[in-house]
C-alpha cells in the first residue's frame, strides 16, 4: 500500500486526509493519505522516508513551504519562482518539490468567474503561500499588488522575487483596494480577528481568506456584515489537492458537488 502525508505544525485543522481518502477510494487506489504533525527538524526525516519510498508523496502546508527547499534534489518551474514548494514526490530517483497552490488559486477564482485583470489587490500576511499568491496574481494582470505582514522583514524578503511589489507597515489599510485576501494563520481559531479598517476599505469589495476551516472566518463575516463579497479558501484547497492527485496517482479525480460538500460534512 502506497502512503502520502500532509505536514505541517499546526496540522489538526487539515482536511487533505478527508478528500485525499475520498479520491483514493473512488479510484480504486491502494494508498492511504494522514496528516502528520511535525517539527523544522524532522522535515529531512520525512524526505529521507520518500528516499526509501517508505513515503510515496506528501503535501507541504504552514510553516514549511520554504524550508522544505534546502531537502529538494530538484524544483518545477512553479516552485522556483515562487520559491514555495507544497507538493513532493520521488521521480527517476530524484525528489522533487513542486508547487500546485498557483493553479489552486488562479483555478479557484476562475471558478467564481472573478475577474482579477486591472484589479488592485491588498495582501495580509507573508507565509508560504503568499508568493504563490503573487505568482497567480501577476500571471492574472493585477494591476497593482500591496503587501502587509507584522514582521516587515518577512515582506521585504518576498519583494526581493517580484520587483513592482509594494510594502506597507502592519496596521497600515490602503485606500481603493478592490481584493483584500488573508494569508495568515488569524483566523484558524475561533476569536481571532485581524487588525484591518474595514470602513476604509468600503464595500462592494472582494474579500478573500486562504482558510477554508472554519468555514467562515471574523475576517469573511465582518467583511459580508458591510456588504462585500466574500469568498474561502475551500475551492483553492479543492484545486491544489486536485493537482497533487493528478500528480501523484497519473489519475484527474473527478470535482463535484460531492467532493465540495465533502469538507464541511
Amino acid at each position: 500500500m502506497k502512503k502520502y502525508l500532509v505536514i505541517g505544525n499546526p496540522i489538526e485543522h487539515s482536511l487533505s486526509p478527508k478528500l485525499h481518502n475520498y479520491w483514493i477510494k473512488k479510484n480504486n487506489i491502494n494508498a492511504i493519505y494522514e496528516k502528520k504533525l511535525i517539527k523544522v527538524n524532522e522535515i529531512r526525516n520525512v524526505i529521507t522516508d520518500i528516499k526509501n519510498e517508505k513515503i510515496n508523496g506528501i503535501n507541504v502546508t504552514l510553516p514549511f513551504k520554504k524550508s522544505v527547499i534546502q531537502y529538494l534534489d530538484e524544483l518545477s518551474i512553479e516552485a522556483k519562482s515562487s520559491q514555495s514548494v507544497n507538493t513532493v514526490y520521488k521521480e527517476d530517483k530524484k525528489i522533487i518539490g513542486h508547487n500546485t497552490d498557483i493553479a489552486g488559486f488562479e483555478l479557484s477564482l476562475r471558478h467564481i468567474n472573478f475577474d482579477v485583470r486591472n484589479k488592485k489587490v491588498f495582501i495580509l500576511g507573508a507565509g508560504g503561500v503568499v508568493s504563490s499568491i503573487i505568482f497567480a496574481l501577476n500571471k492574472m494582470n493585477a494591476s497593482k499588488i500591496i503587501l502587509s505582514n507584522r514582521t516587515k522583514q518577512k515582506a521585504e524578503e518576498i519583494k526581493k522575487n517580484f520587483n513592482k511589489l509594494n510594502v506597507v507597515n502592519w496596521g497600515d489599510t490602503p485606500e481603493n483596494s478592490d481584493i483584500i485576501i488573508n494569508a495568515t494563520s488569524v483566523g484558524l481559531k475561533e476569536g481571532d480577528k485581524l487588525d484591518i479598517d474595514y470602513e476604509k476599505i468600503g464595500n462592494g469589495k472582494f474579500f478573500y481568506d486562504v482558510i477554508y476551516n472554519p468555514k467562515m472566518t471574523n475576517f469573511l463575516k465582518i467583511a459580508k456584515s458591510n456588504g462585500n463579497f466574500v469568498e474561502n479558501g475551500r475551492m483553492m484547497f479543492i484545486y491544489q489537492a486536485h493537482q497533487a492527485f493528478t500528480l501523484w496517482h497519473k489519475i484527474m479525480p473527478e470535482i463535484n458537488n460531492e467532493v465540495i460538500e465533502l469538507l464541511y460534512k
